[in-house]
């Protein structure tokens, strides 16, 4: 199995919230699906107000490929604010199962 799983765990920036913060991704939305290797994409927020980003990717080496470039070529989105850089919490693992 390659797949690869990305996830990325932060708050939100005072006084963002969800809706906000998810119309601040439609051009990392427009992106990611350009991006070799781009398979899925989920955002969730636990009940202590923490973003989860999942991405899914072909491969681990897809996932790195791209998390290297969205800091420069995506570097004026607007999402960038609407995160509390200070919180995040990143990475990627390789899939060693899967169901469904």
């Amino acid at each position: 199995m390659t797949e690869a799983v990305e996830i990325t765990t932060f708050r939100l920036a005072d006084g963002v919230d969800m809706e906000g913060f998810i119309a601040a991704n439609a051009d990392i939305n427009a992106w990611l699906k350009t991006q070799p290797g781009f398979l899925s994409r989920r955002i969730c927020q636990r009940e202590d107000g923490i973003v989860v980003d999942m991405l899914i990717w072909a491969s681990a080496q897809d996932g790195h490929r791209a998390a290297d470039g969205i800091m420069i070529e995506m570097a004026a989105s607007p999402v960038h604010v609407a995160i509390d850089q200070a919180t995040v919490d990143w990475s990627i693992a390789k899939v060693r199962f899967a169901l469904g």
